[in-house]
């Protein structure tokens, strides 16, 4: 049986702006399948671990797998907090990925209590849910859109995508909430503010529905902020 939104993506049918594409590598993320996801849909990109690289990327992603506290301990160890938070002050666009959507709020409570990047505020929860409901939340899901965010032109609601975690963001501010999924009740599937996206999903697992999102991404304005003199 064919997963949802199964299809080739064809990229030759569309243009996307060419531009540099840089991944934040700290050990914890699946930074192949990103790379490849955005090759696919003719975008460049790069996998680094360098704070200034980082800092000065053109386009930003934090993909992330694995527990809070521990990819906090690496990004701290790898000097890079500070180049993350530098980059999103920027406005220049930064998409998160899965952790890497978790690790932007102040707490996360995933085997003790740690602090994140503080970008947004808001925590990171444990699904408590009845025993039918297997946790991990693994698979194909539906989604409904909550804002006409730049990266939905091409998500409506229903529209399939693939999860994989046992935490879910609570974000402080619920306009921020871009995409909600239902498992045994609503949660934050996706933010979004101003230059920041991030998907509690993975765009570079969900066929062409999430290449689809991470071509919007690769066809955002990589104009900064002017701060007048």
């Amino acid at each position: 049986m064919r997963n949802p939104g199964q299809q080739v993506w064809a990229h030759s049918t569309r243009r996307w702006y060419i531009n540099m594409i840089t991944i934040v590598d700290y050990q914890m993320g699946n930074l192949r399948s990103v790379q490849k996801g955005i090759e696919r849909i003719g975008g460049s990109a790069r996998i680094s671990s360098d704070p200034h690289e980082i800092a000065s990327a053109e386009k930003l992603v934090l993909p992330g797998v694995g527990a809070f506290g521990d990819a906090m301990a690496e990004l701290r160890r790898r000097d890079l907090c500070s180049a993350i938070k530098d980059f999103v002050a920027t406005d220049r666009p930064f998409l998160g990925i899965c952790l890497g959507l978790q690790l932007l709020f102040e707490k996360g409570f995933e085997h003790g209590t740690h602090d994140g990047l503080g970008i947004l505020p808001g925590e990171v929860v444990r699904f408590e849910l009845p025993e039918k409901y297997k946790v991990p939340h693994m698979g194909w899901n539906t989604v409904t859109k909550c804002s006409d965010s730049p990266l939905l032109a091409d998500v409506s609601d229903g529209t399939h995508f693939y999860f994989v975690h046992s935490y879910f963001v609570r974000p402080a501010d619920e306009s921020v909430v871009a995409l909600r999924c239902d498992y045994g009740g609503p949660f934050c599937a996706m933010v979004w503010q101003d230059n920041l996206y991030a998907t509690q999903f993975h765009p570079e697992k969900s066929q062409a529905d999430g290449l689809a999102l991470l071509a919007a991404f690769n066809g955002l304005s990589t104009q900064s902020k002017v701060t007048a003199e």
